[in-house]
């Protein structure tokens, strides 16, 4: 009996180093980024893919590129064999397993329910380049998107072309598509651009006067659109679109801070000030990139009577979770202006109208209004003119700061 004890400890002892070095093993073995570029590709149906391109610095960090843009992606984990990367302010994620240096996993955006099938590997093209370009699209184009249906909307395109490479955006009257990649091969373009909250993909067939394609959103959406070449073509100004219903003059609202605080814009921090309040979600890019510039503009400004008060509509079910979201956004980017919580669970525009009920509707995020120093509405200006639609955002700024401060001198 005694030999037999002695040959089961002996038998265990052995098992645990066993079972200790093949943990220590797989440890190991775990691969984690390294240096260089990789090419991403999102599955967007099954003939077409979302490619964009990421540069690895180290193992915790990352660079997205998008034609001018560069997102810098520093919350990068590793678990269970595979890595987690965590999008700047966003709520979408990509996760994926790495082995002899490809990632194969998903991107996910949980509190949509969305996850699209990613793979990446390295290598610099974004888009593949079969034949000669036949058309050249540098100049503005009149488009629009679902044509006959309820769906329909307006834009402009804005591109620039370099051989076979093309860079731009799409305006629309509630924003802008941010920076579009991609590349003419033949008769056919294609675009895309990538940045944790959107991942779209333009493709087209194109004459040096036509576009005809179909724009997908992830792989939960898509639509046709069409462009004509017109380079004197303007949407509709973004100021008179969003305006007071009639017997209004001025805005209320109540809702809660960070600390759970009603604030309303008749309370006495606003008193005699210019206020400008931002409708906005933290899930928004062009709320982002407007942010980014309030931001700015309210820690250069806000020792001369101006107040900022952000109006947050999220679709996170909880206020915890909203919070959260508001939190990281403002930490991330440095707002020290008030987010106010307006609305979970939905970023339905018609149930922020009801919130705020002297608009005429909300038509897009963001959306900004100007409040005077007497607390009447001056202005209402609809959707943002990021920094990727070039001369419209300097136009933008130069007409933003030269309105705010005529209303600071009255």
């Amino acid at each position: 009996m005694r030999k037999l004890i002695v040959l089961l400890l002996i038998t265990a002892l052995v098992s645990c180093k066993t079972e200790n070095k093949t943990e220590e093993t797989l440890k190991t073995e775990t691969e984690k980024l390294t240096q260089g570029i990789y090419r991403a590709e999102l599955k967007v149906n099954n003939t077409e893919t979302l490619p964009f391109n990421f540069v690895v610095k180290s193992e915790n960090e990352i660079e997205i590129n998008n034609a001018e843009e560069i997102i810098k992606v520093d919350e990068i984990s590793y678990k269970n064999d595979s890595v987690y990367i965590k999008m700047p302010v966003f709520e979408g994620y990509l996760v994926a397993e790495i082995k002899n240096q490809v990632l194969k996993g998903n991107f996910v955006k949980a509190g949509l329910n969305r996850v699209v099938p990613f793979i990446a590997q390295k290598n610099k093209t974004r888009f593949n380049v079969s034949a000669k370009p036949k058309a050249n699209i540098t100049g503005n184009w009149e488009t629009v998107f679902s044509d006959n249906t309820k769906d329909r909307y307006i834009a402009k395109g804005i591109f620039k072309q370099f051989g076979y490479t093309v860079i731009g955006t799409f305006r629309t009257e509630t924003g802008d598509y941010r920076y579009l990649q991609g590349v003419i091969s033949g008769n056919q373009m294609k675009l895309s651009t990538f940045d944790g909250a959107h991942a779209f993909l333009f493709t087209a067939t194109v004459t040096d006067s036509t576009i005809n394609g179909t724009f997908y959103s992830g792989n939960h959406w898509k639509e046709p659109f069409t462009a004509k070449r017109n380079e004197t073509y303007e949407l509709p100004n973004s100021n008179d679109l969003t305006y007071l219903n009639e017997g209004y003059d001025s805005l209320a609202f109540t809702f809660p801070d960070a600390n759970g605080t009603p604030v309303s814009l008749s309370d006495d921090r606003f008193k005699d000030k210019v206020v400008l309040v931002q409708i906005m979600g933290t899930w928004c890019p062009n709320c982002l990139d407007e942010s980014k510039y309030y931001a700015e503009y309210y820690k250069n400004n806000k020792d001369k009577g101006l107040e900022i008060v952000a109006l947050a509509f999220e679709y996170a079910k909880t206020e915890d979770k909203a919070f959260s979201s508001i939190k990281r956004l403002t930490d991330r980017i440095g707002i020290d202006y008030p987010v106010l919580l307006a609305q979970t669970g939905t970023t339905s525009k018609a149930k922020a109208q009801e919130k705020l009920p002297m608009l005429n509707h909300v038509l897009s995020y963001p959306t900004t209004v100007f409040v005077d120093k007497k607390g009447k509405v001056r202005k209402i200006h609809t959707g943002f003119n990021g920094p990727a639609t070039g001369e419209k955002f300097t136009e933008f700024k130069t007409e933003f700061e030269g309105f705010v401060e005529q209303l600071l001198k009255e």
